[in-house]
């Protein structure tokens, strides 16, 4: 293939871009997103004006990939500034009464299936949580953190060496952003 690159992504008014070699910093409206990237040495990143340029001198298909999935990054962390991602979750439980609450940095479940110890599951930095009756709201400016919390919540209630048709309890994801989940 051996062609050269050259991607223009256009920074919407109000955001401030910082970029180091392997790093991007944006801030908008008290929001911040910082997202590490693989150091590549074919691949330039450059801010110029309100613009960032990816290029690419002789790229094969690999860097090609890599380019686009740069470029889908960024764009990503610019809708996210401009609008919040947004998870919401439905706690269900058939059996025992769930109690569930935010503490902190963390998620805790109490009295799960009737077990004594809390479960505890991970909210990352740059996520907020809150539980509204049987429901939980995951929002984020940067929709990995705000998916990954999301999967943190689902996972921390899975459960193990049970019947799943007849213990249906859990912390299940109803909607994604762009999409709700049936």
């Amino acid at each position: 293939m051996k062609k050269d690159i050259s991607e223009i992504i256009e920074v919407t008014p109000g955001v401030s871009v910082d970029l180091k070699s392997d790093q991007i910093t944006m801030k908008s409206n008290g929001k911040e997103v910082i997202k590490k990237f693989l150091e590549n040495d074919r691949i330039k990143i450059s801010l110029e004006g309100n613009q960032i340029k990816i290029s690419s001198k002789k790229a094969t298909k690999r860097e090609l990939k890599l380019v686009n999935s740069l470029i889908s990054h960024i764009k990503n962390i610019l809708a996210g500034l401009k609008e919040e991602y947004k998870y919401t979750l439905e706690i269900c439980n058939v059996h025992f009464p769930t109690t569930v609450k935010v503490d902190g940095d963390k998620l805790k479940i109490k009295n799960f299936l009737g077990e004594k110890i809390d479960r505890v599951a991970q909210i990352l930095p740059n996520v907020k949580a809150v539980v509204k009756g049987t429901s939980i709201e995951v929002t984020s400016p940067d929709v990995e953190a705000a998916g990954q919390t999301a999967a943190n919540f689902e996972i921390a209630t899975k459960i193990r060496n049970r019947d799943r048709r007849v213990f249906q309890d859990g912390i299940f994801i109803t909607s994604k952003p762009g999409r709700r989940v049936d």
